[in-house]
């Protein structure tokens, strides 16, 4: 898993058709103090986040483990949205 924040939005008029009606988000992943870091990836929202929240991020074959992802082509899925990190020390 990942920490991230929504950064935007994809549009995508053309896409494989077991996308359609998916919400593409942009992320910028963090640390876990919050600090962005320099890479950001497109991901599939399932859990209705938005621009500003922070994000929990999965990728690769546990992405498409996701709640209604089964057999889609996808990379990154979004499975929840961060209350608080804490982070012991």
């Amino acid at each position: 898993m990942q920490l991230g924040r929504v950064v935007g939005t994809v549009v995508a008029t053309r896409k494989d058709e077991r996308l359609q009606g998916a919400k593409l988000l942009v992320v910028r992943t963090q640390d876990p103090h919050g600090k962005d870091e320099a890479s950001y990836l497109v991901a599939v929202d399932t859990v209705d986040a938005g621009v500003s929240d922070r994000v929990l991020i999965v990728t690769g074959s546990s992405a498409r483990m996701a709640a209604g992802l089964k057999d889609v082509p996808v990379d990154a899925a979004i499975v929840g949205v961060i209350d608080a990190v804490e982070v012991g020390g």
